[in-house]
């Protein structure tokens, strides 16, 4: 990693602080004025979760509580992707939560997803510096940059100026959402933990160091929130 030059790094977190704005939008012009003033916890709720896990990427001078890969079950899991996933569950799960989530502003959360065709550059990137493999990459196995192109025309044109129908706003968040889980099982199977099936010759060491630990933790979970958010309004309530 003390290859990969720091403008790897000021991208990323920009895509990051994008995605943290992207949700602010989000709730910011939710249907219920109760919602909207909220937006500021958001955002304060999620710089806390970006800090913890900054933190936990490199926390003392021989390497980061992440970077012990030995363990098992991998401590990016136990402490970093599990928790948010449960928080998204818990989410979906509380009657509260459900009507929060049918408050939010779905362009805004669709919008959201052009932050995917940044994320695939600097994948790319890292991939050059020997920070993840090839197979991470839209040149090898990743072809989640087509969820980040179309995104932003999905939510002006199929949101915003409603010209798509209902049912093929839902066929894209599906195919869309395949597509993340393509890309997120392949970085687990290439990651250096006890389970790795993958890139062996070229592990995926980038998302145990900081910022791109935020990929895992935040950007990753934020795209799926958006999609699974989608996909529950699509169905039940109008958008």
């Amino acid at each position: 990693m003390e290859n990969v030059p720091v403008s790897l790094s000021l991208a990323f977190g920009l895509i990051t602080a994008a995605t943290v704005a992207f949700l602010y939008v989000a709730v910011r012009r939710a249907a219920s004025s109760q919602v909207q003033a909220r937006a500021k916890w958001v955002v304060a709720g999620a710089l806390a979760w970006l800090g913890l896990q900054a933190f936990l990427a490199g926390s003392s001078a021989e390497g980061g509580v992440y970077q012990d890969v030995a363990a098992f079950p991998p401590r990016l899991f136990v402490f970093g992707l599990l928790p948010a996933l449960v928080g998204i569950a818990a989410v979906f799960a509380t009657t509260r939560g459900r009507q929060w989530v049918d408050s939010l502003s779905l362009p805004a959360l669709t919008y959201m997803h052009g932050v995917r065709v940044f994320v695939e550059l600097v994948l790319y990137g890292l991939f050059v510096y020997k920070a993840v493999p090839g197979l991470m990459t839209f040149e090898g196995r990743n072809f989640d940059i087509l969820a980040g192109i179309t995104g932003p025309l999905v939510a002006y044109f199929g949101l915003q100026q409603q010209r798509m129908s209902r049912k093929m706003l839902l066929l894209w968040n599906a195919l869309a959402l395949g597509l993340l889980a393509n890309i997120v099982i392949h970085a687990i199977l290439s990651a250096p933990f006890p389970l790795q099936q993958l890139a062996f010759d070229q592990p995926n060491i980038a998302v145990l160091h900081f910022p791109f630990v935020w990929l895992p933790t935040f950007v990753v979970p934020a795209v799926l929130f958006s999609h699974l958010v989608a996909i529950r309004r699509l169905r039940k309530v109008p958008f």
